[in-house]
């Protein structure tokens, strides 16, 4: 039988449960460690008596401080265990290593816009200025959801559908200040996006965030393919909405004329989220996802890390991965950001896990981002950027952002991302058009429970019948068949227009 217990380090001094332990148990893995009462499935024990103020350490890391004596056998979380600030060695580009290239890069059938850029869905967007104009958005719309309309896009079958994508932003903000700059970025972003084919942008007329403000900030061109008006322009909310289902049945035929054709997976950019951690999250489904992107990026594809205060305490393990002392500069300005920002509004890095984490075996932000940070496999960090900012470079990047998973992921898709790759070890129910989503379960209990939300189960990892690099393996080519047009879960369900949520950076006025 499969041990009780993983251990991830021989240096450390906890082990993880595999299933739910009890006690009086003797772990024979363990030299004949006797656990020392309950401790839940993800949880952690200690290995050795830990005295107060003493680390704990996971992956070989810090991951808090013991706030009382832990005897061996005993079961490590929240009542005895909390963080702690401490130095980290930083050692910009230390453990970089260059980039071997596949002899042959895999492909995947996408779709090449006229201008080169390679979609992997094809949708028709409906952007909104401010939150005034989110109603008739939807409404236009709705008018070609599938099923409620089914006759609407009968023709149209190499169209994914007609999406909405609102907010409640754009007005109460200062008309100079970042929050605007921002929102508008993540606007034009979705705007240029390959996976539009064409573009609606509806406002109200007399908010803040004027549509040819937003046109140019973000250089974007009007004309069949990207058109905007007003509500107070063209007369009221019916008229906007026909005016916006004429614009979009002209777009359909032109649309539906795509064909897919085999591309380089150079083209393939992927964010990666996780959401809902658990003790599993950093033993399994991120360190696969971080295999998977080892592969994309010897394939000369993309992925994007994001989530600055969910790799906070972990940094110094991407400063070492930086090409070049420049972009570790920049990661750890971002830091330095953030702990400003959440200074001047009362609250601090270490405000995190949430509740489910805590419930799932997380006990600190250390152990949290230490697992979040699996996610990117081992390659270089070859560049850092703002939230929502274009992503030019090509392999492992970071792009600041919230550790909110809607918000995160809304930025990396404004940046590019044609795809999001989301693990989860408490159960996740989410999508993000106009990009696909997939979710990976860390555990085989979550993906018997909710398989109907998840499409693919890294849990063969805990439960010892697959390692990371064959799971890694499964998740690239599950990756290359999304990008090909394969259908996730969440977009059978639906999921996509309501988990468009820019960032909300300031004040409301």
């Amino acid at each position: 039988m499969t041990a009780p217990t993983i251990r991830i380090h021989p240096a450390d001094n906890v082990i993880i449960a595999r299933r739910q332990l009890l006690g009086g148990m003797v772990l024979a893995e363990e030299g004949g460690l006797v656990v020392a009462g309950l401790v839940p499935p993800g949880h952690k024990l200690a290995t050795a008596a830990i005295a107060p103020g003493e680390p704990v350490r996971r992956y070989n890391q810090v991951i808090g401080h013991a706030t009382q004596a832990i005897a061996p056998g005993q079961h490590v979380h929240t009542h005895n265990l909390a963080f702690a600030s401490f130095e980290r060695a930083h050692e910009p580009g230390a453990g970089a290593q260059p980039t071997t290239y596949a002899a042959e890069p895999a492909t995947f059938d996408g779709i090449v816009r006229a201008d080169a850029r390679v979609a992997t869905r094809n949708y028709i967007g409906v952007l909104t200025s401010v939150n005034c104009s989110a109603t008739a958005a939807r409404a236009i719309a709705d008018h070609f959801r599938r099923d409620v309309h089914p006759e609407a896009l009968a023709d149209f079958p190499n169209v994914d559908g007609v999406v909405a994508l609102t907010h409640g932003m754009g007005c109460a903000t200062a008309s100079d200040g970042e929050e605007l700059q921002v929102l508008r970025r993540t606007l034009g972003g979705y705007a240029r996006h390959a996976n539009f084919y064409g573009l609606l942008v509806v406002g109200l007329g007399c908010e803040t965030n004027q549509i040819q403000g937003l046109i140019a900030q973000e250089g974007l061109q009007e004309g069949a393919r990207l058109v905007a008006f007003n509500i107070q322009d063209t007369g009221g909310t019916a008229k906007t909405v026909a005016r916006g289902v004429e614009l979009i049945r002209a777009m359909l035929p032109e649309a539906n004329r795509v064909q897919r054709q085999p591309v380089p997976a150079r083209h393939l950019v992927v964010g990666l989220q996780c959401g809902g951690s658990d003790g599993y999250s950093g033993i399994s489904a991120n360190p696969a996802l971080g295999a998977a992107v080892d592969r994309l990026v010897r394939h000369g594809g993309t992925a994007i890390l994001s989530e600055t205060p969910e790799i906070y305490g972990g940094e110094h393990l991407l400063t070492r991965r930086a090409a070049s002392a420049a972009v570790a500069d920049k990661l750890m300005a971002r830091i330095r950001w953030w702990e400003a920002y959440t200074a001047r509004n009362g609250m601090t890095m270490d405000n995190n896990p949430s509740a489910g984490n805590k419930a799932g075996g997380l006990t600190t932000i250390l152990e949290k981002s230490l697992g979040a940070i699996a996610k990117s496999g081992t390659t270089q960090l070859v560049d850092v950027y703002e939230f929502a900012q274009a992503i030019t470079a090509r392999g492992f990047v970071y792009m600041d952002s919230p550790g909110y998973d809607p918000v995160s992921a809304t930025g990396q898709v404004a940046s590019g991302a044609n795809l999001i790759c989301f693990t989860t070890g408490r159960g996740s129910a989410y999508g993000c058009a106009p990009s696909p989503s997939l979710k990976l379960a860390t555990n085989t209990v979550l993906w018997q429970r909710q398989e109907e939300d998840m499409d693919i189960n890294c849990g063969g990892i805990v439960d010892g019948s697959e390692t990371v690099d064959e799971a890694g393996e499964r998740i690239f080519r599950l990756m290359l068949a999304t990008a090909s047009g394969r259908a996730t879960k969440s977009e059978l369900h639906g999921y996509g227009q309501s988990e468009f949520v820019p960032w909300q950076l300031g004040a409301v006025m």
